[in-house]
């Protein structure tokens, strides 16, 4: 994965974004809303917070697809594309709501932090 720094010539907001995104939806956050929340799924070797992050460098621009944020975490994720797209498609919508429900307050404080700069950009 490209460092922070390599990236953040290219696209500071992207970087500064990702970063307080790895602080709100922390690896055992994740996993935890995931444990408590999943009905159907099961976790084995892919887990939740993975698909996350693997999301949050699509959703901010790192990488323009999933396949091409799998292609490069592959060997970190150590699992088929089809298990991350299985994965991805068969989120329950209890284990969204939970993470909607458990990050949002964090998320409100980032993106009022985050307000002011990105219109001056």
């Amino acid at each position: 994965m490209p460092s922070l720094r390599d990236l953040s010539s290219e696209r500071p907001v992207s970087v500064m974004v990702r970063g307080l995104m790895e602080r709100v939806l922390n690896t055992e956050q994740l996993d935890s809303i995931f444990e408590n929340h999943a009905k159907s799924q099961y976790r084995r070797e892919l887990l939740f917070s993975s698909i996350v992050d693997l999301m949050s460098l699509v959703v901010c621009g790192i990488y323009p697809s999933v396949n091409a944020a799998y292609r490069a975490q592959a060997s970190e994720l150590n699992v088929s594309r089809t298990a991350v797209y299985d994965k991805l498609n068969g989120i329950e919508l209890d284990v969204s709501a939970a993470l909607l429900r458990e990050t949002a307050g964090s998320m409100t404080d980032v993106m009022q932090f985050l307000g002011d700069k990105l219109l001056r950009i």
